[in-house]
């Protein structure tokens, strides 16, 4: 924990950094490659809706002993239910989904036939029974929903940030929306009530982690049009690190409960509401926090970088930033001619036969012209070089003594 704490801090402070939103050209590819998958899913297998919202009958049979999905379904098939039958494990029982049966007659017919096939009292086998009129009216709800949801969420952005941020959000929101129910119809999972309530749950989800990131970068590209020092994508990318072990640790905690109740569901309660509300929220939590993470910021760097302001922004940091290079490299290349020189005015004074010290040989020996027309060295002016004046007997005249 502690370690996951100072890698955090190092984040945070600039020192460690993952350039995602400099590699959203691979983030991009992977999103477009799974979406791809999670469409053509879509179109050629479609959607398992529930009986709640294509309508039907449903019949819970609590079947002990070893019996065989082809049996249940051959049995309510014989009975009259048609031979669009789904036929699914259910706890310790069995349960047997038909389209909309004719009358009532129909329903108890099949009743009948599968209790006295398997055993059991007619009262043992429940009946559920759902119109198509409740299903369309079902699936029409679900739909405004999700619009309405969808609506005050732009409203929301574009008041509190402003449209490019509500924009990239809403982006990261439909590709968690595309990813989650391709799994449902690549993987065969029944669309349920249950499923759309885990939907706009977990589109909540990943739009308050969306809105963490976003928050953090309008933080760090406050007056950065003023200090010219770096570009956008550049103080996005550190906002993203800076909240990145925040989105893991908060994903992973909201992970956890939700594999429980998904285990439980599977292995123990077989089918049912709970099982369609886990592994929606499962799916969705996933896909929400790869993209707040790799769609969500990248697409807000783009457009960002769109305006001309943070385009003419970019050149110039790029052009500083090659001049910086270009200055390094020439200070490396100059920089073993200028040793050799060092090197050798410090030879020079032990060269010297004439008593001339090191301080008075560095010009010349360091390549400064001493002057004269003949090209001889010219004396350096130094204390050991003045003229000497002359002293008080000799400034005298001869012959003069001076007066006591």
């Amino acid at each position: 924990m502690s370690r996951l704490g100072s890698i955090g801090g190092r984040l945070y402070r600039g020192e460690v950094s993952f350039d995602f939103v400099g590699r959203r050209g691979l983030w991009y590819k992977i999103s477009g490659a799974i979406l791809a998958v999670a469409v053509i899913a879509l179109i050629v297998f479609g959607l398992n809706f529930s009986i709640d919202f294509k309508g039907g009958v449903v019949y819970q049979i609590p079947i002990a002993g070893h019996v065989t999905n082809s049996q249940v379904a051959s049995t309510a098939s014989a009975a009259g239910a048609g031979t669009n039958i789904t036929v699914q494990r259910a706890g310790a029982g069995w349960s047997v989904q038909t389209p909309v049966l004719k009358n009532q007659q129909t329903q108890y017919k099949v009743q009948n036939a599968l209790a006295s096939r398997f055993g059991i009292p007619r009262s043992h086998v429940s009946v559920k029974s759902i119109g198509p009129s409740w299903g369309s009216q079902i699936s029409s709800k679900a739909l405004e929903a999700l619009i309405a949801f969808l609506i005050v969420i732009v409203v929301y952005l574009s008041i509190a940030f402003e449209w490019r941020m509500a924009t990239a959000a809403l982006v990261a929101l439909a590709h968690d929306i595309v990813i989650t129910v391709g799994v449902y119809a690549l993987l065969r999972f029944q669309v349920s009530p249950a499923s759309v309530i885990g939907l706009l749950t977990i589109l909540g989800y990943s739009l308050y982690d969306t809105v963490v990131v976003f928050d953090k970068v309008r933080e760090n590209t406050a007056g950065l049009l003023a200090t010219r020092r770096t570009t956008y994508s550049e103080a996005a990318n550190l906002a993203l690190n800076q909240t990145l072990v925040r989105s893991i640790n908060t994903s992973l905690i909201a992970l956890l409960p939700v594999v429980s109740i998904l285990a439980v569901s599977v292995f123990l309660l077989g089918n049912g509401e709970l099982k369609d509300l886990s592994l929606v929220l499962f799916v969705g939590m996933l896909s929400g926090t790869y993209s707040s993470i790799c769609i969500a910021t990248p697409v807000l760097a783009d457009l960002k970088e769109r305006e001309n302001a943070y385009r003419q922004l970019r050149k110039q940091v790029v052009q500083r930033a090659s001049s910086a290079k270009r200055q390094a490299k020439v200070a490396v290349g100059s920089a073993p001619g200028a040793g050799q020189m060092v090197d050798s005015a410090a030879e020079v004074p032990d060269e010297q036969d004439d008593g001339t010290s090191a301080a008075q040989a560095a010009p010349v020996a360091a390549g400064r012209p001493s002057g004269g027309s003949s090209g001889s060295p010219r004396a350096v002016s130094g204390p050991r070089n003045q003229p000497r004046r002359p002293s008080s007997a000799q400034r005298r005249p001869s012959g003069k003594k001076k007066r006591r």
